[in-house]
């Protein structure tokens, strides 16, 4: 009688502890651990049986690999209910970066260390890839900060960082010369000095005979600006002392490169002579000739008509032939009206 009282004291015991249910019996770590007691500690003294438990992380969907595995688990779960412990970084660890870079540590870094070894391809996605001299740099020299751990955006153009380059050049004074703030557009990114300027020419290719080494060849004042990317501002002595052919007599253009394409003026291709005048590049005329005198013939490059080549250089003939052309006048002009492109 005594024993069965006993455990009816028990009982009732147990009933009134609170928290309890018939579903989570007596355990403290919530509601979504569902294995058995028996599966984590033993059953002497409910002593945590460490590696022999049955229960692993990745069935939570945090895996412990690397650094994690060796860390206490009160670390992370300061209470017995474990689904209390959140799984982002930031709830562990603390944000020496201050925000400056997110709250989302997997970006940079791993579960081995805190090394950071894909600098060159976060700068790459973040639109500034790290080319030349911005190789080498560290990063506190760009990403400034009391702490020397907050990286605050810095921006791409180049004067963010490089005003006090700008302002100390002297050779050429960018400043009198009214250079532009966008240093890309002499330096290129991947140069790793900024002496390699004179060979990013953007806004007027240095190719050929135009690859001088000495900027003051062609920018003859202290502003760079006045230069002119137009042929004649620098060649009109050359286009009015030409005579074979005469430029200047013949009225030709001021726009050298319609002509002169390669490094030496005697290389001389007109490509818009099908648009322009006459179609020798297309139809039947193209590959014919070798060389502009092989049609112009005279001195001054005088222009010509159809008839001076083909056969109907008779007039009477060629009126013979057109005799249901009542309006048909005997020049290039008319031959192009049925004969575009030099087809019979």
């Amino acid at each position: 009688m005594y024993r069965l009282s006993l455990i009816a004291l028990c009982f009732i015991g147990i009933q009134a502890y609170p928290g309890f249910s018939s579903t989570i019996a007596q355990t403290p770590h919530g509601t979504e651990l569902t294995i058995a007691c028996e599966d984590c500690h033993n059953t002497s003294g409910w002593d945590f049986i460490g590696q022999e438990a049955a229960f692993t992380h990745d069935e939570v969907g945090f895996d412990l690999v690397d650094r994690h595995k060796f860390v206490d688990c009160k670390k992370c779960h300061s209470t017995l209910i474990f689904e209390e412990a959140a799984s982002d970084c930031i709830s562990c660890h603390i944000d020496v970066h201050a925000m400056s870079v997110g709250d989302d540590c997997v970006r940079c870094h791993d579960e081995r260390n805190w090394l950071v070894n894909n600098i060159p391809e976060l700068h790459e996605i973040n639109g500034f890839p790290l080319l030349g001299q911005h190789r080498l740099v560290s990063c506190t020299e760009c990403h400034q900060s009391e702490s020397q751990l907050r990286w605050d955006w810095v921006g791409n153009d180049c004067i963010s960082c490089h005003l006090d380059d700008f302002v100390s050049t002297t050779e050429p004074n960018h400043q009198l010369s009214n250079f532009s703030h966008e240093c890309a557009e002499c330096h290129s990114p991947g140069a790793e000095s900024w002496g390699q300027a004179e060979t990013f020419h953007l806004f007027f290719p240095l190719e050929g005979k135009h690859e001088i080494p000495d900027c003051a060849e062609c920018h003859l004042s202290a502003d760079y600006t006045q230069a002119s990317p137009e042929c004649v501002s620098c060649h009109m002595d050359d286009y009015l002392s030409t005579n074979s052919p005469n430029h200047s007599e013949l009225g030709y253009g001021l726009d050298c490169a319609i002509c002169h394409t390669g490094d030496i003026w005697n290389d001389a291709t007109f490509v818009n002579h099908d648009d322009m005048f006459f179609p020798i590049f297309s139809g039947e005329h193209e590959g014919e000739w070798d060389s502009c005198t092989d049609c112009h013939t005279e001195a001054n490059y005088s222009t010509f008509s159809c008839i001076e080549c083909h056969e109907h250089n008779d007039q009477n003939d060629l009126a013979q032939e057109h005799r249901d052309e009542d309006d048909f006048v005997y020049e290039s002009t008319a031959c192009f009206a049925c004969h575009p492109t030099g087809e019979e």
